[in-house]
């Protein structure tokens, strides 16, 4: 017991929690930018598609499309080492321009998906009673889509603050896993190593339940609303 309180110090606590709060910085400003570039790609191959339902701007709909498949089928491992050594960024901003490339083609296909699993029907009524597409799309694909997206994108936002762990072993970020191995670093008994992991572990699954938790909460009143 006393080793392990050895390792549970008032200095190592604040140490990982200043880890911690790297990596919701790194989380969240990729997750703002990623979504807004998500929904700009999902835009042009998505909602052309779904709520116009011809390509107006074929090539900016096969440049997003090459895009969105390129980044989404390569490694977010890879994306970081090319960013960090062939560009020289310095290592948090490669980390958050790392994961916004990745992150934004994943969201751009999950909201491509949601809009077009909306009924054409809808469109189609829409435009019967005079809508625009813009029209169209905020007051009637959109509320009935981001149903059908949350679990998706929330799962997306969870995966983003997990894969943050990956930065210390490419770029030496000290975020929260990078933190936990510097400190594992200076003791060697197995109760002290265990007790290290199972606290990065619960810090993980604690925030990313809630993120979770709240997003079946959103769910689950958004379909009390619709009955």
């Amino acid at each position: 017991m006393e080793s392990i309180l050895e390792v549970l110090t008032p200095d190592n606590l604040i140490f990982i929690f200043k880890g911690f709060g790297l990596t919701l910085y790194i989380s969240l400003i990729a997750i703002i930018l990623s979504t807004i570039i998500g929904i700009v790609l999902s835009t042009l191959i998505g909602t052309v598609l779904a709520v116009m339902r011809n390509g107006k701007n074929p090539v900016l709909r096969i440049i997003s499309s090459i895009y969105i498949e390129f980044v989404r089928n390569v490694p977010n491992l890879l994306w970081i080492f090319t960013i960090f050594l062939v560009f020289k960024m310095k290592s948090t901003p490669a980390g958050i321009t790392a994961f916004t490339l990745f992150t934004s083609a994943a969201l751009a296909e999950i909201i491509r998906g949601g809009l077009n699993a909306v009924d054409k029907g809808q469109y189609e009524a829409g435009m019967s009673q005079g809508f625009t597409s813009a029209q169209i799309l905020y007051y009637i694909i959109l509320p009935q889509a981001i149903r059908k997206m949350l679990p998706a994108i929330i799962s997306q936002f969870v995966t983003v603050i997990k894969d943050t762990s990956l930065l210390y072993s490419v770029i030496a970020l000290q975020e929260l896993f990078g933190a936990s191995q510097i400190l594992m670093g200076r003791y060697f008994e197995p109760e002290q190593v265990f007790s290290l992991y199972i606290l990065i572990a619960l810090i993980y699954f604690i925030f990313n339940f809630a993120i979770s938790s709240l997003s079946h909460m959103l769910a689950k009143r958004w379909q009390q609303a619709a009955e």
